[in-house]
């Protein structure tokens, strides 16, 4: 007898009650705060290469440069779940593995109503945008092309109509805006220059979180193929995401290893740099829609979400303790 898809969890209702203060955690929560990191990450990498590579540090730059990549993300986290709504994606999806996959659940459990939640992206987005404003005066106009092809990429991953996510190049789209921009942007405003180093140094970085889009599109892959949401998951199958997911690790590794030939990352920078691409590869192994290795799945996508963070990590401690070493 086949098993019936078992619902994975939700938010508490406890998040329902009414004054300013249960608004506003509602408001923060919505954002999928737990996510945000992947996006501060990046920006801490390429500060840490301004700093090592450039000798440069302005504290104003890094935490304008933070502040509004932060709030672009929650934007764009919250605008997904309003679109993944109106296509249907959420609603059905009884596969999802809370809280990884399947949005932060707030419409569907009545917590906030799809207006709200438009409101709120829309109220993230205008403060991403006045902290860009700030940054364009400070640091010149070349942050506004930044800013927009960011905060783009973001929105159009969702939004109905060119829904990037649905047309096989939503990864594309992740990888540009949580890797390559962050990093590159956040040298770039340190030191007005964008060398090879930092090049070589964004590609991990963004392969790493281009990972986890892929292996969180796995759960909801069912509900995405009802909603036409035509992820690469979607249009590759299981045994596609596998391999997607390998080619991705394997390039982070390729990308490393150069990055320490050109000596822009330190010989010991191997080991760390294999064993995250061990793990990534464990990871991948464990890549399926089998109910019966759910669990193993989920262990999967939070290695991935560790191998992103802590390879993240790594590569600024290894800029910022290098010239001491």
């Amino acid at each position: 007898m086949s098993q019936v898809p078992q619902q994975i969890d939700q938010p508490s209702q406890s998040l329902a009650g009414t004054g300013f203060l249960s608004a506003a955690r509602r408001a923060f929560l919505a954002t999928r705060p737990p996510f945000l990191i992947a996006s501060v990450l990046p920006v801490l990498v390429g500060t840490a290469w301004a700093s090592a590579a450039f000798h440069q540090f302005d504290g104003l730059l890094f935490g304008l440069a933070l502040a509004a990549t932060v709030f672009a993300h929650a934007a764009t986290n919250v605008y997904n779940d309003v679109a993944d709504d109106l296509t249907g994606a959420d609603v059905g999806n009884t596969d999802r593995i809370y809280p990884y996959t399947g949005g932060s659940r707030f419409i569907q459990a009545g917590l906030l109503s799809r207006r709200e939640m438009t409101q709120l992206a829309l109220g993230l987005c205008a403060v991403a945008l006045l902290i860009g404003a700030v940054l364009a005066f400070v640091r010149g106009p070349g942050v506004i092309l930044l800013g927009v092809v960011g905060l783009g990429l973001g929105l159009l991953y969702s939004l109905p109509g060119p829904q990037l996510s649905a047309r096989g190049v939503g990864e594309t789209a992740v990888a540009l805006g949580l890797g390559v921009l962050p990093v590159l942007g956040a040298v770039w405003l340190q030191t007005g220059l964008i060398d090879s180093g930092a090049l070589l140094i964004c590609i991990p970085v963004s392969c790493w979180v281009a990972a986890i889009l892929i292996i969180n599109e796995v759960p909801d892959v069912e509900a995405d193929r009802r909603a036409l949401k035509r992820t690469l998951v979607v249009r590759w199958g299981i045994t596609g995401a596998r391999l997607i997911y390998r080619s991705l690790t394997l390039v982070a590794l390729i990308a490393t290893a150069e990055a320490i030939i050109r000596h822009a990352l330190p010989l010991w920078f191997a080991v760390p740099s294999l064993a995250l691409a061990g793990l990534g590869l464990l990871a991948a192994r464990r890549i399926s829609t089998d109910r019966s290795a759910r669990a193993r799945l989920k262990q999967a996508i939070e290695l991935t979400l560790a191998i992103q963070a802590t390879g993240c990590v790594l590569i600024c401690i290894t800029l910022l303790i290098e010239p001491f070493v």
